[in-house]
C-alpha cells in the first residue's frame, strides 16, 4: 500500500517558485544558500493577568485555536511592583510553529485572516530587524476565521514574528514577499 505524503500548498510554492526566484535574483550557486522559513512565533501579552488568571488561560486556548498547536503560558523573569508583578507569575501565551503546520499557518494568514482586516492595504516593510526577520503585529485577534467573534470578552492583539534564514533585511523582504506576504510598499530599485 502506498501512502501520499501531504505537503502544503506553501512548502511545494517554496521549492517550486520561491528558491528559483530567489537564486536568479541574489546569484545562488546552490539550493542551500537559498533562504527559508525557519518558524512563526506568535506571542501575545495578556493585560490584566495579574489579577485574572483565567484571562491567561483564555489566551492559551485562543493561541492554540488559530495555530492548531498547543501554546504555552509566558511567565515573567522579574518582579515589577508598580504592576504587582512578581517572578514566575502566568502573563501572557506564545507558541512556535516550524514544518508544516508553520506553512499552514502562513497560509491562513496571508488569505483568509490579513484580508479580513478593514481597511487593509498591505503590512509594513519597515518590521525587519536586520537579521532577516520580520515581526507583524496583528490588532485584533478576531480576524483568524478560527475565533467565534460571540466567545471572545476581550479583544486582544498578538506578535507574529517570522524568521528566516536570510542574512539581510532584502533577501527576508524577498522571501517573505515570494510566499505571499502582502506588503504595501513596493520597494524600488535604484536604476
Amino acid at each position: 500500500m502506498s501512502t501520499v505524503k501531504y505537503t502544503p500548498r506553501l512548502a511545494d510554492k517554496y521549492t517550486k517558485e520561491v528558491v528559483p526566484a530567489l537564486s536568479k535574483k541574489f546569484g545562488y550557486k546552490s539550493v542551500m544558500q537559498t533562504p527559508k522559513l525557519e518558524k512563526i512565533c506568535i506571542n501575545r501579552g495578556v493585560n490584566g493577568a495579574v489579577n485574572d488568571k483565567k484571562l491567561v488561560d483564555i489566551a492559551i486556548d485562543e493561541l492554540t485555536t488559530i495555530t492548531g498547536q498547543k501554546a504555552v503560558p509566558t511567565i515573567s523573569k522579574k518582579d515589577i511592583s508598580n504592576f504587582k508583578l512578581r517572578k514566575g507569575m502566568p502573563i501572557g501565551a506564545r507558541v512556535t510553529l516550524r514544518g508544516e503546520k508553520m506553512f499552514e499557518f502562513l497560509d491562513r494568514l496571508v488569505s483568509v485572516a490579513l484580508p479580513r482586516v478593514r481597511d487593509f492595504k498591505g503590512v509594513s516593510d519597515k518590521a525587519f530587524d536586520g537579521r532577516g526577520n520580520y515581526t507583524l503585529g496583528v490588532t485584533e485577534q478576531i480576524i483568524f476565521p478560527e475565533i467565534d467573534i460571540d466567545k471572545v470578552n476581550k479583544i486582544t492583539g498578538l506578535d507574529i514574528t517570522f524568521v528566516t534564514s536570510a542574512q539581510s533585511n532584502e533577501e527576508a523582504y524577498e522571501l517573505l514577499k515570494e510566499l505571499g506576504m502582502p506588503f504595501k510598499n513596493i520597494k524600488k530599485d535604484n536604476n
